[in-house]
């Protein structure tokens, strides 16, 4: 195969792909939600292994209790913040989208429920965590801590959910490696810029973070350095993501995604720095 061929192949991928698994009807069973599942196992093994191989005392019954509380906790907040942060005009005028997976317009057809926002999951787990821990008399940040070296690769699942359902796609570029998206109603060349992020948001930060497990500066510190570390590398690849249409840029040159990144940052120096002046295992 020729360059030009291996070129055009390669643009071409996300039409090969069937975001689908099985269609019953008006019912879909994509392969974003079995990502989402493989991102909460792959993350539950890399835990229970920090658990069997640290020192770490919970039990794994304690972190399968968990695990509910925090995909509940994704769900809701990954809803909600999409409602708040991108679209809540839209939202205002039509409450029942919030929660209600069917159209009724033209009938009565499953549609789904189209909108989540990584950083309302990330506040809707945060939630969760904090209340389970207190629930369970257990050290937050030693627990934040645990988790914090293992979500990036589980995260990386979720994107490539995103790239395999064709949407989230970047900017229009002229680059060979661009892509051609059938959600794109124009048909141009896009960054694949949720590659870009499987890759930096979760495989590049997963190693980063694995890493530097083994260093014990206080608790809270591998959870201060994961959202320095996405925060960052999230708010330059969002330079190559498309804005979301009924937002555009922000002061004409951000997007929501990086003011949340920015948050994100400034919210962990200054856990840094509370942490650092508390006595240890407080």
């Amino acid at each position: 195969m020729d360059s030009d061929r291996l070129i055009e192949f390669w643009q071409h991928i996300p039409y090969h792909i069937s975001p689908t698994i099985i269609e019953i009807g008006s019912f879909q069973l994509r392969y974003y939600g079995l990502m989402y599942l493989v991102a909460f196992g792959v993350t539950y093994f890399l835990v229970t292994y920090r658990i069997k191989h640290e020192n770490y005392e919970y039990s794994k019954e304690l972190i399968q209790d968990y695990f509910v509380w925090a995909i509940l906790g994704l769900l809701i907040g990954a809803r909600l913040g999409y409602v708040v942060f991108y679209n809540p005009g839209y939202y205002l005028n039509h409450p029942l989208e919030i929660i209600f997976p069917f159209d009724l317009s033209d009938g009565f057809r499953y549609v789904g429920i189209s909108g989540m926002s990584y950083h309302g999951g990330a506040i809707g787990v945060l939630i969760a965590s904090i209340i389970f821990c207190r629930k369970q008399s257990i050290r937050f940040w030693r627990f934040a801590d645990l988790f914090s070296a293992a979500i990036p690769l589980g995260y990386t699942f979720g994107r490539i959910g995103n790239f395999i359902n064709g949407e989230l796609y970047g900017r229009v570029t002229d680059v060979p490696w661009g892509m051609y998206f059938p959600l794109d109603p124009v048909l141009r060349l896009h960054h694949p810029s949720q590659l870009y992020e499987a890759f930096f948001e979760g495989i590049f930060l997963f190693i980063i973070l694995w890493s530097l497990r083994g260093k014990k500066y206080f608790d809270g510190f591998l959870f201060s350095l994961y959202l320095i570390g996405y925060g960052t590398v999230r708010f330059f690849i969002e330079f190559y993501r498309e804005p979301d249409p009924q937002l555009g840029l922000i002061m004409g040159t951000l997007t929501m995604g990086q003011i949340l990144c920015l948050c994100m940052i400034v919210a962990a120096f200054i856990i840094i720095l509370i942490r650092k002046r508390e006595p240890a295992g407080s």
